[in-house]
């Protein structure tokens, strides 16, 4: 098991929730956390303790996002005009390496920065290779032509575990997707529930 396979398993197990809706999590066959004791009745929960968890379930659902990425998007979120939380979802999700996981270029959100970073990606004709790119709306995004034919962007497009959001245009046989507004909490396919109202909390507090 690679060590990317393995921290997305942990984070499944840890929250004992199946965070990307993926077939083969682990917590479709066991819900306890990870570790000799994870079977273990656990005590209830803290207020810090939900907002906790809250804040890492929002942060790994994106990836390999560090701590210091994340509060500087909550950062951004909280200067913006309206809702914080609405503000930040909407922030991650115009992240370029969001879209190409939405749009079904690639199964999952790690291979989707592994494969924007490649260079495999065109923003408006033009190449980009850096995941954490803004995109705005009507922006085009693209397969480049050469890698339209790999094995994992295949192989993306037939899964059926996941639809594309309505925010986001896709033309599967010219493997190009716009995106076409900022979505909502609500608009957000999320395999579970997030709560970014309890990050807020979180970053409120510390």
């Amino acid at each position: 098991m690679t060590k990317r396979t393995s921290a997305k398993h942990k984070l499944d197990r840890r929250m004992g929730e199946n965070i990307w809706g993926r077939p083969k999590s682990p917590v479709n066959k066991r819900e306890y956390g990870p570790g000799q004791h994870g079977q273990r009745r656990k005590n209830k929960i803290s207020d810090f303790g939900l907002q906790l968890r809250a804040k890492q379930k929002l942060k790994g659902y994106y990836g390999d996002l560090t701590e210091k990425q994340f509060a500087r998007i909550f950062a951004e979120a909280a200067r913006v005009k309206g809702d914080t939380s609405e503000n930040l979802v909407g922030l991650l999700e115009r992240r370029l390496d969001a879209v190409v996981y939405r749009a079904k270029f690639v199964p999952t959100v790690f291979a989707s920065r592994q494969f924007v970073n490649h260079g495999h990606v065109l923003v408006n004709g033009k190449p980009v290779n850096i995941g954490s790119y803004r995109l705005r709306e009507g922006d085009v995004v693209e397969v480049r032509p050469k890698s339209k034919q790999l094995a994992i962007v295949l192989e993306a497009v037939q899964l059926s575990e996941r639809d594309v959001p309505d925010y986001i245009e896709v033309d599967h046989s010219k493997m190009t997707a716009t995106f076409v507004r900022t979505p909502s909490l609500g608009d957000v396919p999320y395999p579970v529930q997030m709560e970014p109202n309890l990050v807020v909390e979180y970053y409120a507090k510390n």
